[in-house]
């Protein structure tokens, strides 16, 4: 039978089985979060980060948020995908000429290697909350390319391989201050330097209050036989303050603007005492993820509370059936 899902094997991907009593289609780490407070000494908080394998190991890309309040971009790797070490210096940027380039701000980055170059996207300063784009090819020189959009924009992420051709991104257009437009956008380039074709994607809302009042794309887009897999977080809007979830939509292989199954209920809420209680409470926001095609096997990481780095698990046959008997198609 045909693995479902598409890319390379990773027999060394971090695993833990589903608790004993558990039918939960995603299930948390017994020992989150995998980095708490203080990480690094210029910081008091890293989450909303991205990881990759890398060179038999893993490596990433962490929002680190500094103690005057600004996140900046740091480098880490891992021999395991579960204990980091965080470079203790915010990631130098050049442009393609190679000159320095400052970041006011930079986090929540996504990271995506496609052909023989890896990606990172993120919410970048334009002025005003934009996504940034840049590149490397080994994690040491970092170049920073034009932003693919305009502001004000956030949750920024490629595809792991062009469609029809294209390049593909994922955006949710926001306004300058805390993102009241809530929807999913695709956006096409043949370059990564002009980009059009812009379609919407997801609207926020559905018949769980959950995601009423803004979705935006997650980690970057698993493909699979079936379609996209595509982890992206909801939110709703109770009398107390935002409150992030989690959740799962299945995209058309080649057009992605074909939603054909979306959760009706979140996969993961906050729960847990470091999802509930932190610098900002009741947030779980996914970020990346790790596949092993051979088990089926994803690990989710997630930010929780904007303060923790936490990570949680799924099989991806057990993911797409549970998404196919919950579907909420508005």
């Amino acid at each position: 039978m045909p693995k479902t899902l598409v890319g390379p094997p990773l027999p060394n991907i971090p695993w833990e089985a589903r608790p004993a009593g558990s039918s939960d289609p995603v299930w948390r780490y017994s020992q989150n979060p995998i980095l708490g407070w203080n990480p690094i000494p210029c910081a008091a908080r890293i989450f909303n980060s991205a990881v990759i394998p890398y060179e038999g190991a893993f490596a990433g890309i962490f929002r680190a948020d500094y103690k005057n309040g600004r996140p900046q971009l740091h480098f880490g790797r891992s021999p395991d995908g579960l204990h980091w070490e965080i470079e203790p210096e915010k990631i130098a940027w050049v442009d393609p000429q190679g000159k320095p380039v400052v970041n006011s701000y930079a986090y929540d980055p996504r990271l995506v290697l496609i052909d023989d170059t890896y990606y990172i996207t993120w919410c970048d300063d334009f002025p005003g909350p934009a996504i940034g784009l840049g590149m490397t090819r080994d994690f040491r020189r970092f170049v920073k390319l034009d932003h693919p959009l305009m502001p004000f924009n956030r949750n920024g992420v490629l595809f792991p391989r062009k469609i029809g051709g294209e390049y593909a991104l994922l955006s949710r257009p926001s306004d300058s201050g805390h993102t009241p437009f809530g929807d999913i956008i695709l956006s096409h380039s043949p370059d990564l330097t002009y980009w059009g074709r812009h379609r919407l994607v997801m609207r926020s809302g559905g018949q769980g209050w959950w995601q009423g009042v803004k979705i935006g794309a997650g980690p970057v887009p698993l493909e699979t036989r079936e379609g996209w897999l595509l982890i992206y977080h909801g939110v709703s809007g109770p009398c107390n303050g935002f409150v992030y979830s989690m959740g799962a939509a299945l995209l058309d292989l080649d057009d992605p603007t074909r939603v054909r199954y979306r959760t009706r209920d979140y996969l993961l809420t906050p729960e847990k005492p470091y999802e509930t209680v932190g610098f900002v409470p009741n947030v779980a926001f996914p970020c990346a993820t790790l596949t092993d095609s051979d088990s089926g096997r994803i690990v989710i990481y997630y930010g929780a509370a904007d303060t923790y780095t936490a990570v949680a698990f799924a099989q991806v046959d057990e993911l797409l059936d549970h998404l196919k008997k919950n579907s909420d198609l508005f």
